[in-house]
């Protein structure tokens, strides 16, 4: 019988329990076994995977007025600069880097893809991307005019009657081949189009673009006058399909062709 003022002494939940197990000779081992509260399930390292980067999706840009590819590469963030955005569109761009025109479309990230051959078709010209080479002006000798004043025995251009100071324009996107003094024309800028023509603005009073520019359908060339062999102001305006004298084509029905009223 237990001693009177004695309490069995509770067995502690702090313990750990034991299983017994059969050991060498028979001798019987206790082995803890951790409480439910402080258990916790082993868990494998997690395997490691490698997640790879898909290449970004090219982007296609077009391009607009003003844009070179110098600073289209810069506003993209073309790695590899303007020489590496000319060589994955040359197939678009064509032989001169500088001859892009607005609506061009580029690929940024990755060469673009080969045009496949396809048959000629024809498109109807919309007039998109051209202009006058001067607003508002009456037309004063017309192409083909012929007469002993010129050399060639006939007018090689279009003449704008305009007096002077009157803004001058390029009539579509491209690059200034020629800028300045030139003979009988007098002030004159060339201008090599997309279509391999050739526009010329003869007997400016003075010129704000400069050889081996870039410029875009509207662009300002410089101001009408009457510099060179002339007999009063006005814009002598031609297409060639040279830089050169002599490759003369009717500049009206060009522009006609593109769309462009006279």
């Amino acid at each position: 019988m237990p001693a009177k003022g004695k309490h069995r002494r509770p067995k502690s939940q702090g313990f750990a329990r034991t299983i017994v197990v059969a050991g060498v000779g028979g001798a019987a081992l206790a082995l803890p076994l951790l409480g439910a509260t402080g258990a916790h399930a082993a868990t494998p390292a997690a395997a490691h995977s490698v997640v790879k980067t898909a290449p970004a999706a090219a982007k296609i840009y077009a391009v607009k007025g003003g844009d070179t590819l110098s600073k289209i590469a810069v506003v993209q963030n073309v790695s590899g600069g303007w020489k590496k955005l000319y060589s994955d569109n040359r197939s678009a761009v064509g032989d001169n880097p500088s001859l892009i025109h607005p609506g061009l479309k580029l690929t940024i990230g990755q060469k673009a893809a080969a045009p496949a051959p396809q048959a000629f078709a024809p498109k109807a010209a919309t007039g998109a991307g051209y202009t006058l080479p001067v607003q508002g002006a009456s037309i004063g000798t017309a192409y083909k005019t012929a007469g002993s004043m010129w050399s060639s025995g006939y007018h090689t251009g279009v003449d704008f009657v305009v007096p002077t100071g009157t803004p001058i324009k390029a009539i579509a996107a491209g690059t200034v081949v020629s800028a300045g003094l030139h003979g009988a024309y007098g002030n004159e800028v060339v201008i090599q189009h997309a279509d391999g023509k050739y526009s010329q603005y003869a007997h400016m009073s003075s010129l704000s673009v400069s050889s081996g520019q870039t410029v875009t359908e509207g662009q300002q060339l410089g101001l009408s006058g009457a510099t060179g062999n002339v007999t009063g102001p006005h814009l002598h305006f031609e297409i060639r399909t040279t830089p050169s004298y002599g490759s003369d084509v009717d500049p009206a029905a060009y522009l006609r062709a593109h769309g462009v009223s006279l």
